[in-house]
Formats: structure tokens, sequence, C-alpha cells
């Protein structure tokens, strides 16, 4: 270690271990101690669990909720719904089983004391949309973050995880996790029996629209730095849908949500001469993806697709007219408290532009993609699926148990269960966290083994980036220009310029092409190889290192899974230039990938795709 062979080291074992403290990771704290009231659950959280993850500033609404209780809708409604949205692509078996257990979750969280609106006629929750209703979530992540924390043995807070440990016996199975104090740099060792990953999706893998001060403003959450799929492809884990990214149509600039506007207050989108467009672009839709043009609703994909023809066509700029759907006090209030409650930047965008949403309308546009697996996207780990449903080959072992034994899964780390937010994400963490209390019940003295080696290694690999800046610091030129090293700044804008200028970010209008994928290949290999050179001033520094190393590592994934299906499924998400149609004759299946981190090799294949509900 030279310089840092001092670094205090702390040695943690647990019988499970819950790496991620946003929701996915707050249901399987909860639901593993519920089961295993004798296990020693640990969860390790980059931040701190009171206000981290996706929902760490709030949210208006609560976007997965059945209301079987008033017989509103039915699971298998639920997975219909989904399954329209992904143009036919989806893991049936998870998202109904999310979906057969979401209202019991959503009924814990009012338990718990998150004020759910009433329906004041009815007095059934307030309907946002057919499967949202309306909260005062202000407080939405502290309410749930302190069911885990009295659910959890240990809570570890500013530990940045960086890497799974595997059996030094079984190499398939998953031992545990290392990583660092982000705040005093003590070095952590997580030796576990099971391992539920629970980390977050990828923003700033693309290049942002917001830029200079305000790159730090995305949709989705700035610090979500792809460690969900970081982590576990590198331990061997079997990974579907890594192209499948979302773009999303927001408030433009701020990021505001339009879900409150469209569904609860009805106000319409038109282009700048006031028309509304999508209707008279059904048979282009139909030209490039058949009959899933004619779903209903229209897919999420093809309503980006709709503006991104107008934008292209002159005729924006795309308006949502506020102004004609503000017609009482009370829906006023409602449309401010939806940003208020999760996205306070688009008020003050519209302060700082002198918009009045009540007297004039306010401008739409489409974001950069992100990578994720718990929003309306399939990105995520190929994981075992429930036994009373899922078919055989999506079976071979514990519910929500990725491919290598032993680490499951939950939220953005799952693939295939699109649409579940953060109330299937607490779920989707609550299914994983009981059968992780199974797989470990089961164990009877057969526990994973640590190697000391292989520890030894990666804590020099994680502090290497220190000694790097510590070396090479005398050689700055131009202020923060060293020739021996790279900041992690430098190397996430590159990244940022690569993924956008070759893997269909904003610039080409999502556009790629097998020729851009491959010389985008060329680039990102290079980049990682200097990842190697990458220096760190400070521990702060340090984390954003090994977020940008996640970052990287899962930006390969989303390129070579894009590369490898050769057609264009998701039209307003991503086109293939070659390849500009859907072609369900060909690739109404998967794209699956897994990384053997020994030979640096990356083997591509298809997984089938089973529909199992009418």
């Amino acid at each position: 270690m030279g310089l840092f062979s001092s670094r205090k080291t702390h040695v943690v074992d647990t019988d499970i271990l819950v790496i991620g403290g946003g929701f996915g990771g707050c249901g399987a704290a909860y639901e593993s101690r519920y089961w295993g009231r004798k296990l020693k659950v640990t969860l390790v959280e980059k931040a701190n669990i009171e206000r981290s993850g996706a929902v760490a500033h709030g949210l208006s609404a609560i976007n997965c909720y059945m209301g079987m209780r008033w017989d509103e809708n039915q699971p298998e409604d639920f997975v219909r719904y989904a399954r329209g949205d992904l143009m036919g692509l989806v893991r049936e078996d998870l998202i109904y089983d999310i979906a057969r257990h979401v209202d019991g979750t959503v009924h814990l969280f009012e338990e718990w004391g998150l004020p759910i609106m009433r329906n004041p006629e009815t007095g059934h929750y307030l309907r946002e949309g057919k499967w949202q209703v309306m909260i005062h979530g202000e407080s939405y992540k502290p309410i749930i973050a302190e069911a885990a924390r009295k659910s959890a043995s240990e809570v570890h807070n500013r530990i940045m995880v960086t890497h799974l440990l595997l059996d030094a016996t079984h190499p398939n199975r998953v031992a545990g996790a290392v990583g660092f104090n982000v705040r005093d740099g003590s070095f952590y060792v997580f030796r576990a029996k099971a391992v539920i990953a629970a980390a977050g999706g990828a923003s700033h893998i693309f290049k942002p629209r917001s830029v200079g001060e305000g790159m730090g403003r995305t949709w989705y959450a700035p610090w979500s730095s792809a460690s969900a799929y970081g982590l576990v492809l590198r331990a061997g884990a079997q990974m579907i849908q890594m192209e499948n990214r979302i773009v999303l149509a927001r408030f433009k600039d701020g990021y505001g949500p339009v879900g409150a506007w469209f569904l609860l207050l009805k106000a319409l989108a038109t282009n700048a001469y006031g028309e509304r467009f999508e209707a008279s672009m059904l048979d282009d839709m139909k030209s490039l993806v058949g009959k899933y043009a004619e779903t209903t609703p229209l897919p999420t994909c093809l309503r980006n697709h709709a503006v991104l023809q107008e934008l292209k066509a002159g005729r924006g700029p795309i308006y949502m007219q506020t102004q004609n759907a503000i017609d009482t006090r009370e829906k006023e209030e409602i449309g401010w408290e939806d940003f208020l409650d999760m996205t306070v930047g688009q008020a003050v965008v519209w302060a700082s532009q002198n918009i009045d949403p009540k007297e004039k309308p306010s401008e739409l546009i489409t974001s950069e993609p992100y990578v994720m697996g718990s929003h309306a996207t399939c990105s995520g780990a190929w994981a075992s699926g429930p036994a009373d449903c899922a078919p055989a080959d999506y079976q071979w072992g514990h519910n929500r148990m990725t491919t290598v034994e032993g680490l499951f899964g939950a939220g953005d780390t799952i693939g295939g269960s699109a649409h579940k937010f953060s109330s299937g994400s607490f779920t989707e963490g609550r299914i994983a966290g009981k059968a992780a209390v199974r797989y470990v019940m089961a164990l009877v003295g057969n526990a994973p083994q640590v190697d000391d080696t292989q520890i030894r290694m990666l804590q020099e690999e994680i502090f290497k980036p220190l000694a790097n800046h510590a070396i090479g610091k005398h050689e700055i030129v131009a202020g923060s220009v060293a020739p021996s090293y790279i900041s992690p700044l430098h190397g996430l804008q590159r990244l940022e310029k690569i993924m956008d200028e070759y893997v269909g970010g904003i610039s080409t209008q999502y556009m790629t092409s097998e020729p851009m994928l491959k010389r985008g290949l060329e680039l990102l290999t290079m980049l990682r190889e200097d990842l190697d050179h990458i220096g760190a001033e400070g521990l702060h520094q340090l984390q954003r290192t090994w977020e940008l190393k996640h970052r990287v590592w899962t930006s390969e994934a989303v390129l070579r899974h894009t590369l490898y299906r050769q057609e264009t499924r998701w039209p307003g998400y991503y086109y293939r230039g070659d390849f500009p149609k859907l072609d369900d004759a060909a690739w109404h299946a998967f794209t699956a990938s897994r990384y053997d981190a020994k030979s640096g090799e990356w083997q591509m294949s298809k997984l089938p795709v089973h529909h199992i509900i009418a």
C-alpha cells in the first residue's frame, strides 16, 4: 500500500448485506428482519439513508398502486400495461410478482405516516392516473428510511462500495463486498452469506442537456452512478436489456415532471402552432413498430418519437398548455406542489423566466438517456423468478437471485421488471429480502469463504488513485492538467461525449448505427485503459473516481447491447439508423450479456420472452 499502509480496516461479518439505502434497499432490510429475526442484517449506503436514492428530494405521487381493495385494478392488468409500454419485452413473472404485493407496501407506508391524498367523494386514494395515487411526499424518504433503520442490525452510512467479493472455494458465489468511508478513508470489508444489491441506476453516462454550472441538474438523481450494474456485472452476473435506456419528456431546463399535468390536470401538449400532433403520426409509427403503435395508452417511447418528429420538422418549441388546465385555485396549488414536493428547480426556472403557468404555456423537451431498471425501462440483471408463476427456464434458485449464487437484487438492479417506481422497488426489496433469508437459512455451515489475497489486491486498487495524485501533482500544468493522470471530471466528460456522439444521445437526436457504435467502443476502451491512471486529490475525488468507473463499465454494457440488437425496438429512446424498424420475427427476445473478469471477454446472447398473461 505504500503511502497508505496505515489506513484503518474495518471487517464486518453479517448474514445479509444490503447495498444501497434507496427504496429497494430499505424494503430488503425491512423484510429481511421480518423473516430473519435472529439474522444479522447490515445495510450499507454511500450517502445517508435519511435522504438517499432517487426519492431523496421527495415525490408527489406513488406511481405503482393497483387499488385491489376497491377493485380498481388487478395485477394482470398491470402486466398488460407494462408489456404494452415496453413493446412486448418484459419479464411478466417479475412484474406480476410485484403487482400482487405492492398494495400491501403502500398501505404500510400510510401506516408509517405517509400522507396519501383521498378522493373526497369516494374515500379512495386520489388517482393521478390509472396506476398513480397522489401524496404529500416531501418527507417520503425519511419515513421509509426510519423503518429500514429500525429493521437493520447495523446501518453504515457514507460507505462507497466498490467491488463485490466472490467465494474463494466457489467462484460463482458471492461472499461480501469491499469499499471505503468517504469521510475518513477507512477501508471496509463486509463478509456476508448473502448480498442484496439495491444500488442506483445510471445518470450522467450520456451528456446532459444542462451544461456548465447546471450540469448537476438532471432528471434522474445525479448521484445515481450506475453502481447497480457496475458491481454485479463485474462479479459475472448475466445482464439483460441494457440497451433499453429511457428518455423522458420533461419541462425544459428544470426537468420538472409532466405526469400530474397530463393525467390529473388534463393539460395538453401542442407544437408551436397550438396543434396536437400525436394522432397525425400514427401511420408513421405503424411503419416503424407495426401493431405496437395501436397500444393503449400509446407507449412512452412513441410519445417521445412524436415530439422529436415535430422538432425535426421545425414545428417546435413543444408546449404544455398549462394556462388552459389551471382554472381553479385547487388545481393551481396541485401544479405548484407537484414541483415543490420533488423538483424545486422547475419552480425556480419558471420564476427566473417570468413564466406564470396560469398565464402562459411552458416548454417541453426530451431528456438525455438514463439507464435504470426501476422506472419505465428494463435494464438490469437477469434474475430467478417466483416459483409459482415463473416459466421453468426463468427459475434456477431463490426469487430475485441473479446468476451469481447468493447475489440478489432489487430496484434498479433487476432487469425485465419495468414500471415499479418507488413502491414497486420497495416491494421488490421485500421479495429479495425474504428470499435471501431462505437462502441463508439453507446454507447450514456452508458459508462462503473470503480470500485475504483478493481483499489486499482490491484495497490497493481502490486507493491507487490517491497515490497517483500524490506522485503526479508536482507535474500539474495549466491549473489542473497533469501529464501522468486524469481527473474524475475529465474522465466523466470524456465518457459523456463518447456516449452522446456514438451511442445515441441528444447531439445525434438519439441516432446510432453499427459503425458509430464500433467507433464508440474503440474510444470507450481507450478511456477504460486511461482509468488505470486516474488521480484523486482527496476522498471526495476518490468517490467520484469509483462512481466514474461504475459508469464506464455500465456504459460498455449499454453499447454492446445496443450493437447486438439489430433493430429499433424503442423509437424515441434510441434509433439504429442501419436497422430503423422493429423486427419481431428475429428480435422478440431479451438481449443478454455476461462479462468474464478473468478473460476480459463479453459473451452476448438472446434469452426467450415468455408471455404468461393473456
